[in-house]
């Protein structure tokens, strides 16, 4: 998997959890995490950006202890698996 296709990946994992009943607090935490991935997957940025605004989404998503979904539960674990691989592939 590229960098570009799991960012592509991760916006697309965080839009999903809109699908499901989210916790509210949770729900915060994720609309901001996939505006950023959203950001990330339509913008063309230096990798050390893209590495550090990942490291903002890592952030977001450790916030999320749980969102009341089990299927948004799995897209979250999904996100951070994401965020970790992309992280990897863009570090400096």
């Amino acid at each position: 998997m590229t960098g570009d296709d799991a960012l592509a990946d991760l916006a697309a994992a965080l839009r999903r959890t809109e699908e499901y009943p989210v916790d509210r607090v949770a729900n915060r935490w994720l609309g901001e995490a996939e505006a950023v991935a959203g950001d990330l997957a339509d913008s063309d940025l230096p990798d050390a950006v893209v590495h550090e605004r990942l490291g903002h989404v890592e952030h977001l998503l450790s916030n999320v202890d749980g969102t009341g979904s089990e299927e948004a539960d799995e897209l979250v674990e999904r996100a951070r698996s994401l965020t970790e691989t992309a992280r990897e592939q863009y570090a400096e």
